[in-house]
């Protein structure tokens, strides 16, 4: 049996090293994709054909594979894509959590960057800006997109957008608030900038001027605003006349050009 031992730390070893941390090859887009769990959270990462130097990486906080143009230009230059579906919880502490476990996971078992670059799409954005100020040291740069910045806005409608009542009530649930405590909470983004500011964190945000559903005024808008005050950089990109969807940009280059600048 002690003879079997070395063999078998031997093939273990022979071993890509996707397996050896139990990912699940698969491809997207035309690039390998590995999907894994993360402390009974579903995890993926894309790999790029050509890693570059330092191994840098984008983290997609929600709607993984929707209106991808800045993903796929930025596979394109050597960067890994990554996503862990915290689904439902609208960038609570228990999000943040499992965030930390997979950070942690792609950082000492797949080597990527200590730095990431957060992409928060519509909800996304409560859980990339929420990270990003729980950890500032791990953040190169945040691109956002739509992105919701005041629960009370977008799901609690208490602006002028259409809210969603279903999603308001998982809210409130998922960071453990009534409903006169979810309207006084004083820790969503747009009233808890100052530590970005003080890192210097760079923001862009991509908006539809006529967005109904997370009105920009009442979220990137105010963001903006706030964050110009205390020093903290942004650039807004807005689109005349377009609603919450489609988001991005049909040619991503302004977007990208702001994460590799940064």
């Amino acid at each position: 049996m002690h003879r079997l031992i070395p063999l078998f730390l031997a093939s273990i070893a022979l071993l890509p090293a996707a397996a050896q941390n139990g990912a699940r090859p698969s491809t997207w887009q035309g690039h390998e994709r590995l999907d894994f769990t993360v402390r009974g959270r579903d995890g993926l990462l894309i790999l790029p054909a050509h890693p570059a130097p330092g191994l840098p990486w984008i983290w997609r906080t929600e709607f993984f594979g929707h209106e991808p143009q800045a993903d796929l230009a930025l596979l394109a230059l050597g960067f890994h894509v990554a996503y862990l579906n915290v689904q439902n919880l609208y960038g609570a502490p228990t999000a943040l959590d499992a965030m930390d476990a997979f950070y942690d996971h792609l950082t000492k078992n797949h080597h990527l960057g200590p730095k990431t670059v957060l992409e928060g799409f519509s909800r996304g954005g409560l859980f990339a800006l929420n990270w990003a100020t729980r950890h500032p040291e791990r953040v190169a740069s945040l691109y956002l997109d739509a992105p919701v910045c005041d629960f009370k806005s977008w799901p609690g409608g208490r602006g002028k957008g259409k809210g969603s009542p279903a999603d308001w009530e998982r809210c409130k649930a998922a960071y453990g608030l009534t409903e006169a405590q979810a309207l006084a909470y004083p820790l969503n983004p747009v009233d808890n900038l100052a530590r970005l500011a003080e890192a210097k964190i760079p923001i862009v945000t991509v908006c539809g001027e006529a967005d109904s559903v997370v009105p920009y005024p009442e979220n990137s808008g105010l963001l903006a605003e706030r964050y110009q005050k205390l020093g903290g950089p942004i650039k807004v990109i807005l689109k005349p006349g377009v609603d919450h969807h489609p988001h991005s940009l049909k040619d991503p280059t302004p977007i990208v050009s702001f994460i590799l600048a940064h």
